[in-house]
């Protein structure tokens, strides 16, 4: 049972039949008793004629997979299983990040019909989101009171990565058909797959000359070569506890996710096969054996519910699993922290093994450089000292990468996506891919 304001209200108009029938000589108290028994016996007679909450079917129309911070137009629908006419208002029990309004929806359902009202949502957070149950609270044809109850309504929607990262993919794309020599300009890549052959121009490479065909053609002919397909791309993303670094607006982790769509979407349209590894001492998803448009909603839909974990990343154990994927030389995409010479031990005592049979980068999202806090107090050396310190620890880990044979790289959470794709577009014009 509840009460609404009108009761308050009701009771609060007792004072005109206090006055009126005080001046006639009744006592007060026993005008007071009165008016307040006979308002709690309408709120009584409300309750009972109002219909009953729980005779209701609670149906929801959502998606069932949409993007983090995107808006979501969905639909609360309620049936009156009852006899009576239904005057309710229903709130939707989602968690916070779901984004839902505060007001409560109204309906008004005549018996055996259906009514729906808005749902709009704006999920803040990847993962599931859930509403297990609603709260209906059904008023009497008076307003003063009525029933309400809690309905079970499971019901639940994946929020996915927003991939924020997809505006720099057609600029690398085009970079893309130029080293696959399918624009106008026909630019070779230095690859290793023979292309086709072609009269030789001043600037060339003598060392593509194909002396046969020249022989043959009477002209100096040359070799085209275009970059490889076909080709295994691995990522590892460190789901351990630096994961969950606060880099920019969000985690280390989401901007860890952003690069691998980038670098992913690029890759498929390469031609070449990607695997992601989400690891940090047991496996929390992986992805491989899915190629063309299925791959990116593959990989949205196992990132999505992952979660950084605090504690430390098995590295040996990650490493096995990137062996398992990746049973020919590929290019293995590091998304990890290398700004802690502590503890990146672990890491980089693994990593010559990765590097002996495969091209291997190292990638971490940072805050970005800031600016330099200016000394002019001990708070402010101190601050300046810890930066300096922690640029230092970074670089000494980027070193101990590159003696191990691999090649590291650190930008802010935007500019770590397009980074990324660009060493795998330098390898792939270099032929080391």
């Amino acid at each position: 049972m509840f009460v609404t304001g009108r009761l308050a209200l009701l009771v609060a108009l007792g004072v005109v039949p206090l006055v009126l029938l005080n001046t006639a000589g009744i006592p007060a108290w026993l005008v007071v008793g009165g008016w307040v028994l006979l308002c709690a016996l309408a709120a009584l007679v409300d309750v009972l004629a109002a219909a009953d909450p729980r005779a209701v079917e609670i149906t929801r129309r959502l998606p069932e997979r949409v993007l983090r911070d995107e808006p979501v137009a969905g639909e609360l629908r309620v049936r009156n299983l009852g006899r009576r006419l239904l005057r309710a208002r229903v709130r939707d029990a989602w968690q916070p990040t779901a984004g839902a309004p505060d007001e409560r929806a109204r309906f008004v359902v005549p018996p055996g019909e259906r009514r729906g009202a808005p749902l709009p949502l704006l999920p803040r957070r990847r993962g599931e989101i859930r509403s297990e149950f609603v709260a209906v609270r059904a008023a009497g044809p008076l307003g003063l009171a009525g029933r309400q109850a809690v309905v079970d309504a499971p019901g639940r929607i994946r929020v996915l990565p927003p991939f924020t990262s997809r505006r720099h993919l057609p600029s690398r794309l085009a970079r893309l058909r130029e080293l696959d020599g399918n624009t106008s300009l026909m630019v070779r890549g230095q690859g290793t797959e023979f292309d086709s052959l072609r009269e030789y121009v001043r600037g060339d490479d003598v060392r593509s000359i194909d002396w046969r065909a020249t022989a043959r053609a009477g002209t100096t002919m040359l070799r085209t070569w275009r970059p490889e397909r076909d080709r295994h791309v691995v990522i590892v993303i460190d789901t351990g506890r630096t994961a969950a670094a606060r880099v920019g607006d969000g985690a280390r982790l989401d901007a860890a996710m952003e690069a691998t769509l980038l670098l992913s979407a690029l890759a498929a349209r390469a031609g070449d096969h990607v695997h992601l590894v989400m690891f940090d001492r047991v496996p929390r998803a992986r992805v491989t054996k899915v190629d063309g448009s299925q791959l990116l909603p593959a990989l949205v839909d196992a990132m999505a519910p992952v979660e950084p974990q605090l504690i430390d990343t098995d590295w040996d154990a990650a490493f096995a699993q990137v062996r398992q994927v990746a049973v020919r030389p590929a290019l293995v995409v590091l998304l990890t922290a290398h700004d802690d010479p502590e503890a990146a031990r672990g890491f980089l005592a693994a990593l010559p093994a990765v590097a002996a049979r495969s091209r291997l980068l190292v990638a971490t999202a940072t805050d970005g450089p800031g600016e330099e806090p200016e000394r002019t107090d001990a708070a402010s050396v101190y601050a300046a000292a810890a930066i300096e310190r922690a640029r230092h620890d970074a670089d000494r880990v980027r070193a101990a990468v590159v003696r191990a044979g691999g090649d590291a790289v650190a930008a802010s959470a935007d500019d770590l996506p397009p980074l990324v794709a660009d060493r795998y577009l330098a390898l792939k014009a270099a032929g080391r891919l």
